[in-house]
């Protein structure tokens, strides 16, 4: 039987979740949200109790950053062992990006991590805020009759779906169903029951403790290619002093241009060291090099399929191994293998 607390905590970075309209100006301003939680009889109702850690500076979400996540890595290490699981308040425009590093810096994760937020101020009449907060709390405290719970992974709990968080992108930015994990099924859906899909969900080993890691490293560029792309503007991308790793989104199934001078382009960076991983541009379906010449030329040039992962994952994927390795090899042999669920092992 795994010991149970009784409580989860929750963790506000910021995002529209917790702003609230100043009556003088009628500007969106950050709240209190620990006053603002004591005044929602609603999770009374919740079989858990509910503490709250606030950043003392609401981080808009386009100014996440390596060093936040470290933080919030610090946050939950430091909380670990007093609460069952934690939910992180977040904005949505980076949200996806900090679940897919937290999934990597929280090795062998046994508790909840649910990140989510919402698009409209939680003091709104008609928010979306409530309902993502109160079900992302039921889903931290759900477990089973021996304590385990129910899900002890990173995930995105948005507008009645649990995503796999290194498996999430958001792609609405008007509507309430701002995100989605177009190559990896829901890992639960919330209508008048919540439903778990207990066969999807990652199971840890129990008898090793959460491992942490902190550090991550930057040197990654994400670059697009598209009709008339010039050699000028890769070869500066690619002679970037301290680039070590690229990804690079491509067309369909893993498809670049056939031209001669980016095929030489890429085999020189890297055979020089430099890490470049096949992303598609498209929403759904694997990069599968083989498909076609132009993919198969990219393989020849020792471009790494990214096989049916997103590129906020590949982009912190990438900044956790080159933190931790320097071996190109061995970086390229990593990105293969599915460290928590972010790739498809069964796609080649």
């Amino acid at each position: 039987m795994i010991h149970r607390t009784g409580r989860v905590l929750l963790i506000y970075t910021g995002g529209t979740i917790g702003m609230g309209i100043n009556p003088k100006n009628g500007l969106l301003e950050p709240l209190d949200f620990k006053e603002l939680v004591e005044r929602m009889p609603e999770l009374k109702e919740i079989p858990a109790g509910v503490d709250v850690h606030q950043f003392p500076q609401p981080i808009d979400s386009s100014d996440m950053n390596p060093r936040l996540w470290a933080r919030i890595v610090e946050i939950l290490v430091g909380h670990y062992d007093r609460y069952d699981g934690f939910v992180i308040l977040h904005g949505t425009d980076t949200m996806a990006f900090t679940a897919s590093a937290l999934s990597f810096m929280l090795e062998n994760l046994t508790k909840p991590v649910i990140l989510t937020g919402s698009q409209l101020p939680i003091t709104r009449l008609r928010t979306d805020g409530r309902e993502n907060l109160i079900t992302s709390i039921e889903i931290a405290a759900a477990h089973y009759p021996d304590g385990r719970p129910r899900v002890p992974e990173v995930c995105i709990y948005f507008s009645g779906k649990l995503l796999r968080g290194n498996r999430s992108t958001k792609m609405n930015s008007e509507g309430f169903n701002a995100f989605d994990s177009f190559n990896f099924p829901h890992l639960a859906d919330a209508g008048v029951n919540i439903v778990f899909h207990d066969e999807l969900i990652l199971k840890p080993d129990y008898t090793r403790p959460m491992t942490p890691h902190f550090a991550m490293d930057t040197g990654v560029i994400v670059f697009t290619l598209f009709p008339g792309i010039e050699e000028d503007t890769v070869r500066y991308l690619l002679d970037s002093p301290h680039l070590r790793a690229i990804v690079m989104r491509t067309y369909g199934s893993g498809n670049a241009p056939q031209l001669p001078w980016l095929i030489k382009a890429l085999s020189e960076a890297t055979a020089r060291g430099i890490v470049v991983i096949n992303i598609t541009q498209c929403a759904a379906g694997p990069v599968e090099m083989a498909r076609y010449s132009g993919g198969f030329m990219l393989h020849s040039a020792g471009v790494t399929s990214g096989f049916d992962g997103t590129v906020e994952c590949a982009i912190a994927k990438l900044m956790h191994l080159l933190a931790h390795y320097n071996d190109a090899k061995e970086i390229r042999r990593l990105m293969n293998l599915a460290l928590c669920g972010e790739i498809s092992p069964s796609i080649k």
